[in-house]
């Protein structure tokens, strides 16, 4: 690859080097592989369905952990712009009628007086317009309605982030995503001091607008809720981004003949995740929320989830620290295989070739990583990846969550595999990121860097090829001991449009 002089001054203001670039490209060249799966995860094999006994008891475990003065965070990535929240109203204000006519289109504006933000939009719509919503819509201007749900001159919903919208209404006031999860992180998440620790990854253009709205809200969460609020930003760093490709695999330049970087997706927050002082993180997305009278199932299975890793966790621990002291017996080296096996779900068909010192340190191997509990729910035609146990570069199999993107759909077993899904990832984790000597694991030494893909997009009216990093809760954490356990599909409250915003457990 041969650059320019402002090339490396763009690589240098990046903080990237000229081989990562090449690398980059390679990338390009030769594509990813796709993942071997031997089967989709399932109740029967590989994902936990726990008793209402079994619930509770994991329930007790969680609620003791924060006495023994852990620090526990919720992590909620909360970067990019909403816009494809609205993709439908953006093609309403350029289309060639005045008044609703798809259902997407009926349904807003049919139901419009029931979303949280309908005051603010009403006030925004007199300040611009000069009347309410109830006034313009009976003249038959509906765009200037959307224009002032949209747009910079009124509430500007196109380009904040779904942090900073107004979700759900309140007896207190409606509140935003954001809000929604300070209460959240208040029910299940707080430490022994009573404070409740979350991080939000944001876009450096945003950060001063969360800023603002945690410090006119946190205060009345902490008095709700009897915590103090310990709420951090980090933003994804310009060295996680990756340089666009034409359709040659070369560079691809702008019309001033820079190269063009892209964000390199979700999977670039590993860095922001490893960058936390944690013993335990929660991850789960910023748009998955529910108003507080529906947060009961949630706190319930995050309670339930917790308990579960540290369960898992403390097992661990005691195998990595029996087989440190060299003290152990046959049937105690038996134990921890069928701990592999059985509980951390891992299968090794070379097991029964190795000598013993081979065998334990095998098992040290596979003790001595990040642990992360996922819940994942009766497949209902979500969009979404799935639980699938995978063959790992090792040749172990263990359970992967994978996008339908890294299965070779061309593949008559691995289609089959995928056909027969009967559950799907909401991405609701826990993650447990120290050892046994409560040392902080580096996280981007477990990242498989061949789980990355490449997708279509456009620039200046030019087609273009992304590279998109391994993703957070898929090759990030690809060599992660992973353990999946069924929980309701009342924990799940995505919202991919605005019109999810009308459905009962939004309301």
């Amino acid at each position: 690859m041969i650059l320019k002089p402002g090339d490396l001054l763009q690589l240098k203001s990046r903080n990237l080097t000229e081989a990562q670039v090449e690398e980059q490209l390679n990338c390009f060249m030769r594509g990813f592989p796709f993942l071997k799966i031997k089967s989709s995860a399932s109740v029967d094999k590989g994902i936990l369905r726990l008793t209402e006994e079994e619930q509770n008891a994991y329930m007790e475990i969680w609620n003791d952990y924060p006495n023994g003065k852990r620090r526990i965070v919720k992590f909620v990535p909360a970067s990019g712009a909403a816009s494809r929240m609205f993709k439908d109203l953006y093609s309403f204000l350029s289309a060639s009628y005045d008044a609703p006519e798809t259902d997407f289109e009926k349904t807003f504006f049919g139901n419009i007086e029931k979303f949280a933000f309908y005051d603010a939009l009403n006030d925004a719509c007199r300040t611009n317009e000069g009347a309410d919503i109830p006034a313009l819509t009976a003249k038959g201007l509906y765009r200037a309605v959307a224009a002032c749900l949209l747009e910079g001159k009124g509430l500007n919903y196109g380009a904040l982030p779904k942090g900073l919208l107004l979700f759900h209404r309140d007896p207190e006031g409606a509140r935003t995503a954001m809000e929604e999860h300070l209460a959240e992180g208040a029910l299940y998440a707080k430490n022994a001091e009573n404070s409740v620790a979350v991080h939000f990854t944001v876009s450096p253009e945003h950060l001063p607008l969360f800023r603002k709205l945690v410090e006119e809200k946190a205060p009345a969460y902490e008095k709700r809720f009897g915590v103090n609020c310990n709420v951090s930003f980090s933003t994804q760093q310009p060295d996680t981004d990756t340089v666009a490709a034409d359709g040659a695999n070369a560079p691809f330049r702008d019309l001033k003949g820079r190269l063009v970087f892209r964000p390199g997706g979700h999977g670039a927050l590993i860095q922001n995740l490893n960058g936390l002082d944690a013993d335990v993180v929660f991850i789960k997305n910023i748009d998955n929320v529910a108003p507080d009278h529906y947060k009961g199932p949630t706190v319930r299975f995050k309670k339930v989830i917790a308990g579960v890793l540290v369960s898992l966790q403390r097992r661990m621990f005691e195998y990595v620290r029996l087989i440190e002291s060299g003290d152990y017996t046959h049937e105690q080296v038996e134990e921890m295989i069928h701990f592999l096996q059985d509980r951390l779900c891992i299968k090794n068909p070379e097991i029964k070739y190795l000598e013993d010192v081979e065998l334990v340190l095998y098992i040290k191997r596979k003790l001595m990583r990040p642990l992360r509990v996922c819940g994942m729910v009766r497949n209902v035609g979500e969009p979404g990846g799935g639980p699938f146990l995978a063959v790992n570069a090792d040749g172990t199999v263990s359970p992967q969550i994978l996008e339908s993107s890294q299965i070779d759909r061309k593949d008559a077993d691995a289609e089959k595999a995928f056909k027969q899904g009967s559950h799907f990832n909401p991405v609701d984790l826990v993650c447990a990121l120290k050892d046994a000597h409560g040392r902080k694991y580096h996280l981007p030494d477990f990242v498989d860097r061949n789980t990355g893909f490449i997708s279509q997009k456009s620039k200046d009216g030019r087609e273009l090829k992304a590279l998109e990093l391994p993703g957070l809760w898929n090759g990030a954490m690809s060599d992660w001991n992973t353990v999946f356990v069924e929980v309701p599909i009342e924990t799940f409250h995505p919202v991919k449009t605005v019109n999810d915003l009308l459905r009962p457990r939004h309301r």
